[in-house]
């Protein structure tokens, strides 16, 4: 057996667990190691903000990474699970191709994406990942490899996407990519005084394929949810200007600045997080402005930063989400603001997005027509307080919060977990909230 003993945490460095984790690099690594074990679960590239798959035993699927198939003319690719989506991208950009829901980093893997089930800027339009995902391979409880489609082993499947990683290990999917003719974004960039008016530029950008909002949760009273909404649309070859055109699919390589070390806890507070959102909203001097940036930009504005979560020191930090159903979106995002500045604990990362409808075959996916917040908190002795009274403001308004990103609501909150159909919720997957550390 080749498990190791590590300290592990995902990308928030909050919690930290021991753990026995093994690296395979091949099929029969994998199913010697998965096979040595009564409990088990597959971990990609620890990207996510919660306690995802921070168990006693791991599977690090990071090295099982090996791309199948890729066909250039359809953009179908296939690939093991612990591939990167930075390197789907570098393969299937310059051939002119892209991803057809991509989150807020590059640097999760495939596997991660349909365990999330995860979403973008476009899910009023193109839904979570799963909608672009024909297949899989599932490793099961029983040791048996299971192809899993829409036809073939259909409640596996469905079971799967968004369900955590706790129906098996996924070892290679099958998914479509979306065909571009530039590497390139035209964007628009739009300030909003208030929640009132982003929801309305939200509502008037339906027709936009990407839209998302950075908005300022320390701000009250009339100023409440004042926000810099950006939307885009991959670049047409004939809309771009003249110095992108020579090489239109090729971006150049830019160097990454990184944090070299765990930033003091005293760094990050009230006057600080205030500092950041003034200046982060008065630096665009225009109601809006447009232009073009490459996808990287556009889509990945953290990733340019190594190690950027050190920013919140050594104890961590948490990222909570949820999303509301349209009717009470408003209503209810007033009332976490409300919470949000009364605390004090503001984020200085708070994002808004627009969810389209929500596809009922995809019972354990989060998103529910509405709105969606995310927010970073960093880890203080009054974060479960606000926690617990985020939590009841969610459940009051009947929302969703993501599995992806909890590490901290209590086993009290599980019906703001629970899927839309609550009964194909799986005994394993209740096992996994509510018994293990």
């Amino acid at each position: 057996m080749s498990f190791q003993s590590k300290t592990v945490s995902n990308w928030g460095n909050y919690p930290l667990v021991e753990a026995e984790v093994s690296i395979p690099s091949y099929k029969s690594e994998l199913l010697k190691d998965f096979e040595a074990c009564d409990l088990v679960l597959a971990r990609g590239n620890g990207r996510c903000y919660g306690d995802a798959a921070l168990c006693s035993r791991m599977i690090d699927m990071t090295s099982y990474n090996k791309f199948l198939a890729f066909d250039e003319e359809t953009g179908v690719v296939t690939c093991q699970a612990g591939a990167l989506l930075a390197d789907v991208l570098e393969l299937s950009v310059p051939k002119g191709f892209f991803l057809p829901v991509t989150p807020g980093t590059k640097f999760v893997t495939i596997g991660g994406a349909i365990a999330a089930d995860v979403h973008g800027k476009n899910h009023h339009v193109e839904g979570c990942f799963s909608e672009h995902v024909s297949r899989f391979e599932l490793l099961c409880e029983d040791g048996e490899l299971r192809e899993c489609s829409r036809d073939e082993n259909s409640e596996l499947f469905w079971a799967t996407v968004g369900g955590m990683g706790l129906t098996g290990v996924i070892t290679e999917a099958t998914f479509q990519l979306k065909p571009i003719e530039s590497a390139y974004i035209r964007q628009e960039c739009i300030k909003a005084k208030n929640i009132k008016e982003i929801m309305k530029l939200f509502d008037e950008s339906k027709d936009w394929t990407y839209s998302v909002a950075w908005i300022d949760c320390l701000q009250k009273g009339s100023n409440q949810g004042r926000s810099i909404m950006m939307r885009g649309e991959h670049a047409l070859l004939n809309e771009l200007p003249e110095k992108f055109k020579k090489s239109p699919l090729n971006l150049k390589e830019k160097g990454k600045k990184t944090v070299p070390f765990f930033f003091p806890n005293i760094t990050l507070n009230t006057l600080t997080v205030k500092a950041f959102n003034f200046l982060y909203y008065f630096k665009q001097f225009k109601k809006k402005i447009s232009n073009f940036v490459d996808y990287d930009t556009f889509f990945y504005p953290l990733d340019s930063i190594l190690e950027w979560n050190r920013i919140y020191g050594k104890s961590g930090f948490i990222q909570y989400q949820m999303a509301l159903p349209l009717e009470t979106s408003e209503e209810g995002l007033g009332e976490l603001l409300d919470a949000i500045h009364k605390s004090g604990q503001g984020s200085f990362l708070a994002v808004l997005k627009l969810f389209g409808k929500h596809n009922p075959a995809a019972y354990n996916s989060f998103p529910i027509e509405g709105y969606t917040l995310a927010l970073d908190f960093k880890i203080n002795d009054k974060l479960p307080d606000l926690v617990v009274q985020l939590d009841k403001i969610v459940g009051k308004y009947k929302g969703r919060l993501y599995l992806a990103k909890d590490a901290m609501s209590s086993k009290e909150g599980f019906d703001y977990f629970r899927p839309l159909d609550a009964e194909k919720f799986n005994s394993l997957q209740r096992k996994r909230l509510f018994e293990s550390s």
